[in-house]
C-alpha cells in the first residue's frame, strides 16, 4: 500500500449509510482516499438499525457534530416505509436522516449535475448545468398528518404564545374516512434559503429563478414570493454589477421553459418541488449518479453527499453474491466536495488539489470509456462494454496514481 502522503488538519465528519452506498462508501474509502490521504474523520453510523437502536438519536448527534467541526460527508440512507420497518424489524418508520439534518442545520441544498463529454444530456438544449437550490425546511417533510377515520370536521387553530384569543379555520367537513396534513414554514428560514441562493448565483454569475405557486396558495406561496422579492431587491445592484437577473415564474411556467432552456442558472426551488425536480434535472443530464449535493448553512457548514438513494436493487445482487455494476461518482464527489472544503477552510491548498485531482481522475475516466452500466447505456459514443462496481472504482484508482505519482508533494493543479 502506498503510505498517505497528504494529512488533514482538521475534522470531517463521516456519516454512513445504507444498503449499496454503504459498500461502495467503504469501497472509495479503502481505494481512492486511505492509501494516499490521512483523513481526520469523527464517524457516526446511520445504518437504519443504528438509528433503531438509538430511537434516531445517532442522527441528531451527526447534525451537532457537523456544528462543531463545520464540514460532514454523508452516504445515502433508507427512510423507511411500512415494507422497510417489517423488513428491518424496526421500533417504528423512522423520518428522513436528510430531513433531519437539514432542519437542525437549516440549510439549502444545491445539486448540480456534472457534464461528461461522451455522456450528453438526454434534453438536447441543455449544454450548460442547472443548478437546483432547495429549500432544506419544513412542508411535507416537516409535517403533521392524519387519518381521518371518518365523518367530521378538521380546524387549524392558532394559540398565541403569549395570551389572546386563538384564531382557527376549518380545513375540511369529512363526510366520511380520508386524510390530512398539516405544514408549516418560517420566515427566517425562507429569509436564509433566499440569502443563500442569492450568494451562490452571484458567486457563480448565473441567472437566479424562483418558482412556486401563488396563485393558489396565496398565503403559504406567497410568502415565499413575497421574501424572495425583499432579498433580491437588496441586491439589486449587485445582481445588476454581476450581469446576471432574477426571474420569478409560477412553478408550471417554470417546467415548462426549463426543458426549452440552454442551462447555466439557478432555479430555487420550495422543499418538495426541489426534491422531484433535482431529479429531473439529473436524470436530463444522464444519471443520478453524475449529480453533486451539498447543504449549506446560513452560518457557514457544509453537508455534502450522493444526490441519489441506496440502490436497493444492486444491493439485493450484492447480498446474492453477483456482480454489480453501480456508479459510484456521486459518492466519490461527495467525499472530494467535503475534503475540498476542510482544505479551504483550513487553508491547505494541496488538500484542495487533492480533491479536485480525484475528480478528474473519476471523469477521464468515464471519458475514456471506462464506465458502468447505467452510463454506458447512455454514452455517445457507446463503449464496448462495461465494468463492474469494483472494476470502475479501480480504473479510478489507477488513474489517480498516475496522476499523483509524478508530484511527491501534492501540488497538484486542479482540473
Amino acid at each position: 500500500m502506498i503510505q498517505p502522503m497528504l494529512r488533514a488538519r482538521n475534522t470531517i465528519v463521516e456519516i454512513d449509510g445504507d444498503e449499496m452506498t454503504r459498500v461502495i462508501w467503504a469501497m472509495v474509502k479503502s481505494q481512492l482516499l486511505e492509501p494516499f490521504i490521512d483523513l481526520k474523520l469523527e464517524r457516526y453510523d446511520l445504518h437504519v438499525l443504528s438509528r433503531d437502536r438509538t430511537d434516531d438519536a445517532v442522527t441528531v448527534h451527526a447534525a451537532e457534530a457537523i456544528r462543531r467541526h463545520g464540514v460532514g460527508v454523508k452516504c445515502a440512507t433508507i427512510t423507511p416505509d411500512t415494507a422497510r420497518v417489517d423488513e428491518y424489524k424496526l421500533k417504528r418508520a423512522w423520518p428522513s436522516p436528510n430531513a433531519t439534518i437539514r432542519a437542525l442545520l437549516d440549510g439549502t441544498v444545491f445539486r448540480k449535475p456534472l457534464l461528461v463529454h461522451n455522456v450528453p444530456p438526454t434534453v438536447r438544449s441543455w449544454v450548460k448545468p442547472i443548478v437546483i437550490g432547495r429549500h432544506a425546511y419544513g412542508d411535507i417533510y416537516k409535517s403533521a398528518e392524519m387519518k381521518i377515520p371518518g365523518a367530521g370536521r378538521v380546524d387549524m387553530v392558532y394559540t398565541p404564545a403569549g395570551g389572546g384569543a386563538p384564531q382557527s379555520l376549518v380545513v375540511h367537513e369529512f363526510k366520511g374516512p380520508g386524510i390530512v396534513r398539516g405544514v408549516h414554514n418560517i420566515d427566517s428560514s425562507i429569509r436564509s434559503f433566499a440569502r443563500a441562493c442569492i450568494n451562490y448565483a452571484l458567486a457563480e454569475r448565473v441567472d437566479m429563478w424562483f418558482s412556486a405557486k401563488d396563485t393558489i396558495a396565496k398565503i403559504y406561496h406567497g410568502t415565499f414570493r413575497e421574501i424572495f422579492r425583499q432579498e433580491t431587491d437588496a441586491r439589486r445592484a449587485d445582481f445588476q454589477k454581476a450581469g446576471i437577473q432574477y426571474i420569478y415564474m409560477l412553478i408550471d411556467d417554470a417546467v415548462a421553459k426549463v426543458v426549452r432552456s440552454p442551462g447555466g442558472f439557478l432555479w430555487a426551488c420550495m422543499n418538495y418541488d426541489g426534491d422531484v425536480m433535482s431529479d429531473m434535472v439529473a436524470s436530463g443530464f444522464g444519471s443520478l449518479g453524475l449529480m453533486t449535493s451539498v447543504l449549506v448553512s446560513p452560518d457557514g457548514l457544509f453537508e455534502f453527499e450522493a444526490a441519489h438513494g441506496t440502490v436497493t436493487r444492486h444491493f439485493r445482487k450484492h447480498e446474492r453474491g453477483e456482480a454489480t455494476s453501480t456508479n459510484s461518482t456521486a459518492t466519490i464527489f461527495a467525499w472530494t466536495g467535503a475534503i475540498a472544503k476542510r482544505g479551504e477552510l483550513d487553508e491547505t491548498p494541496e488538500i484542495t488539489h487533492f480533491a479536485r485531482a480525484l475528480e478528474a481522475s473519476a471523469l477521464e475516466t468515464i471519458e475514456s470509456g471506462t464506465m458502468t452500466k447505467d452510463l454506458a447505456s447512455i454514452a455517445d459514443p457507446a463503449p464496448g462494454g462495461h465494468v463492474s462496481t469494483q472494476g470502475f472504482i479501480e480504473a479510478i484508482a489507477e488513474r489517480l496514481r498516475a496522476k499523483l505519482g509524478t508530484s511527491p508533494g501534492m501540488a497538484v493543479a486542479p482540473r
